[in-house]
Parts: C-alpha cells; sequence; structure tokens
C-alpha cells in the first residue's frame, strides 16, 4: 500500500462533477483506492461516499492505494484530487472582484 497527500484546489472543492469525474477512474483501477479526510474516509468507488467528504478548496486528504502500480496510480487520483474542476483559479481579490460585479447588477 501507498499513500499520498493531497490538497483541494477546486474553487468548488470536490461536489459531484468533479467526484463523478474521480469514481469514473477509479472504477477503472483492480485495486483498492480509498481517500482519508478530517471528516472520514471514502471509496473512491462510490460518488456518494466522496461527496459526503465534504471537501472544499483547500482541504488536505490522503490518497491510499493498494494493487498493481500502486505508485503511479497514487501520483494519478493526487493529480486528480488537485484538479481544477470548473475554473482557473482566482486569487482572493479576483473572487471579490467577481462578487462585487454580480451583487452590484
Amino acid at each position: 500500500m501507498i499513500e499520498k497527500t493531497a490538497m483541494i484546489r477546486n474553487g468548488q472543492g470536490i461536489h459531484c462533477r468533479p467526484s463523478a469525474r474521480i469514481v469514473t477512474e477509479a472504477t477503472r483501477y483492480t485495486g483498492q483506492i480509498r481517500v482519508f479526510s478530517e471528516a472520514g474516509e471514502a471509496d473512491l468507488r462510490s460518488l456518494l461516499s466522496l461527496v459526503s467528504l465534504g471537501l472544499q478548496e483547500g482541504s488536505v486528504v490522503r490518497v491510499c492505494v493498494e494493487g498493481e502500480n500502486e505508485e503511479a496510480v497514487c501520483d494519478q487520483f493526487v493529480a486528480l484530487m488537485e484538479t481544477h474542476f470548473d475554473f482557473p483559479a482566482l486569487s482572493p481579490e479576483g473572487r471579490d472582484g467577481m462578487l462585487g460585479a454580480l451583487i452590484s447588477d
């Protein structure tokens, strides 16, 4: 078994759309892939399990892989957990500017 740490970078966290992508990739692997966070643990083959962790931007998780090609597979899932699925990352100033534009309209 191998485990590595990842930080959630998606601005909206790991909600249904990113979870679906992660679960799709996990179902292709014959070994076991789990993720652990402060909120608990999830089997990456289960959309509900992953979404129920409520992973937000900045959350730190441990990705654990057991099976063939553990290191390469773990690296792949760390990269997925750190992907900006929705939009490119915005600085805090950029977020405030977008929010201000939405509110003032």
